[in-house]
Order: structure tokens, then sequence, then C-alpha cells
């Protein structure tokens, strides 16, 4: 099997090498804006499959599985993206700072036979962050490539987070204990 990731992000590029399988970058590019509200929960998964369709099964060979993935932060109803000033990663910051919020990560996987789309969620809980350890952090780390305007394996996450319910690596950006588990039992059998 040779997976396929069509994904930018350096976090999932590394996350997928470690399960060992050979793997290929590939480049997908989509609109995701969301015409029709979803909820929070189905926006991950919704942006995975429409990234999946855009690179289309008929390219896929035999063993070849395409990996699409998306991550969204969502804190009392509103979806925090990926910042796009410094202001905006502050005030995301501010915002999660002291309470709890969740991550979602959609996954579509694709073969020329198959697919299947799944979604995992981690309920994160910050302590509350000094404006000096925002302005730190956003300053040194410049999390413009993350939704939420953080990284969990980054500093912020290391001093900031108080709990996590579910898994790490969901957090970071790809759920890679149910990935494997997928892989294992719906394309490496049959």
């Amino acid at each position: 099997m040779r997976l396929l990731l069509a994904s930018k992000s350096p976090r999932r590029r590394e996350l997928l090498s470690l399960l060992g399988f050979p793997l290929e970058i590939v480049d997908v590019d989509v609109d995701e804006h969301i015409a029709t509200p979803l909820p929070a929960s189905e926006v991950a998964e919704h942006l995975a499959r429409r990234k999946a369709d855009a690179y289309g099964a008929s390219r896929l060979a035999d063993g070849d599985v395409l990996v699409t993935a998306d991550t969204v932060v969502a804190h009392r109803d509103e979806i925090l993206g990926k910042p796009h000033t410094r202001e905006e990663a502050i005030r995301m910051l501010q915002s999660l700072s002291g309470d709890t919020h969740t991550v979602y990560t959609g996954v579509s996987l694709r073969s020329n036979r198959e697919s299947l789309s799944f979604t995992e969620s981690t309920r994160v809980c910050f302590n509350a962050l000094s404006t000096e350890d925002i302005e730190y952090y956003v300053d040194n780390y410049r999390p413009y490539d993350k939704a939420g305007a953080y990284g969990i394996q980054e500093w912020i996450g290391m001093i900031g987070i108080r709990a996590i319910e579910g898994c790490y690596y969901n957090v970071v950006g790809l759920p890679v204990a149910t990935l494997y588990d997928k892989l294992r039992n719906r394309f490496l059998s049959t």
C-alpha cells in the first residue's frame, strides 16, 4: 500500500510518515468556504471529503490510498480558523484562555475501489493565559498556519494546556491511531 497525502501541513506529513507506509505528497487545492451552515462537528469531515473529491479516485492506482484531512477548533459554537493577523491570533487565544474547546479532525480515505471518512474529536482545557504569555507565543511561534492560533506541541501547549480528553495527535492535526486502525482493517485487508 502507498499513501498519498493531500495536505500542506508539515505536522500531518510528519505524523503520517511515522506510520511506516510509503508516502507521497500530492497537491489538491479546494475552496474551503462552506456555503450551507453545518454544525462545527461536521465541518472538518466535509472539507476532507471535498479535498478527496477534488483529487478523484480515477487518479489512484491499485494499492494507492489517498488521505485528506482538515482540522477545526470549535469554541462556544464558533469555529476558530487560522488567524490572518497578529491581532486575530491574540484574540483567539484570549477567547480560549481559561476555557475548554473542542478540536475536530475530519479524515477521508479513498482508494480506487472504496472510500470512507470519519471525524475524531478531542476536548482541550486551557489554563488562564496572561496577555504577556499570549503575545510571547504569537510573536515567537507565529501560529498563522494553525486552527485556533496554537499548536499543542509548541510552547503554549506546554505551559497553557491543563488537560485533554481524547487523542493528543488529533489536536496536532491527525488522529493517527484511528487512521492506522482504519487503514489496517479496511484497506490492507482487501
